[in-house]
C-alpha cells in the first residue's frame, strides 16, 4: 500500500526550501552538506531525504520556485492596455517587490545553478529567458529603434536586469531610498536612457 502524504507536506517542503536557501547562500553549495542542511532545518536527515533525495534537487527546486513565483507575479502585473512606460514601470516595481525577502533564493540562482546537470540548468535558463522576453517585448514598444540596424534591445534589457538582479548587494530597507523609490528611479533611468538610443 502506498504511503499517504501528511497534511502539512507542502508546508514542510516550503520551509525546508526556504531554510536551505539561507544555508546555501551563506556557505555556498559546495560546503553545505545534506547533514548540515537537515540540522539547520531542524529535521532528521532521514526526513530531509523523504522530501529531497539530493542537494541537486534542493538547488533546482529553490530556483524553480523562485522563478515560477516571479513569472506568475509578472504575468499578473503585466497589462498590455497600459502605455509602454507605465507597463515597464509596473514590471520593474513587481520584480523588486518579489525580490523582497528573497535575497537567499536569488543568491542560489546566481551562484548555485552552475552545479546542476545541463538538463536541469537548461530548464531554469528557459524560465529566465521567458521572464526576459516579457521585458524585451515592452522595451521594444518603449523605443522601436532598439531593433533597427544595430540590435540593441537585448543589451538594454540585460542592463536593466543587471540593476534589478544585483540590487540585493547594496540595497538596505532602512537606507535613504525605499524599494518603491528605487523602482521609480530605475524606471526613470531606463526609460530616459532607452528612449535616447538611436
Amino acid at each position: 500500500m502506498a504511503r499517504t502524504r501528511a497534511l502539512d507536506y507542502d508546508d514542510k517542503r516550503e520551509a525546508i526550501l526556504h531554510r536551505t536557501a539561507s544555508v546555501i547562500a551563506e556557505r555556498g553549495v559546495d560546503r553545505a552538506s545534506m547533514a548540515q542542511i537537515a540540522w539547520e532545518c531542524g529535521v532528521s536527515k532521514a526526513l530531509l531525504y523523504h522530501y529531497y533525495t539530493s542537494k541537486e534537487e534542493l538547488v533546482f527546486d529553490i530556483v524553480r520556485v523562485h522563478l515560477e513565483d516571479l513569472d506568475a507575479a509578472l504575468g499578473e502585473a503585466d497589462d498590455a492596455t497600459l502605455a509602454p512606460d507605465d507597463r515597464l514601470r509596473r514590471l520593474i516595481h513587481t520584480t523588486l517587490e518579489k525580490y523582497r525577502d528573497s535575497d537567499d533564493q536569488h543568491k542560489v540562482q546566481i551562484n548555485a545553478m552552475r552545479t546542476l546537470p545541463p538538463e536541469k540548468a537548461d530548464t531554469l535558463r528557459e524560465m529566465e529567458r521567458s521572464i526576459v522576453r516579457r521585458f524585451t517585448a515592452v522595451m521594444r514598444l518603449v523605443n522601436p529603434a532598439l531593433v533597427d540596424e544595430r540590435p540593441l534591445l537585448m543589451p538594454v534589457t540585460m542592463s536593466l536586469f543587471g540593476m534589478l538582479n544585483w540590487a540585493y548587494m547594496w540595497f538596505r530597507p532602512d537606507g535613504p531610498v525605499t524599494r518603491d523609490e528605487y523602482a521609480d528611479l530605475l524606471t526613470q533611468l531606463i526609460l530616459e536612457g532607452a528612449k535616447s538610443v538611436r
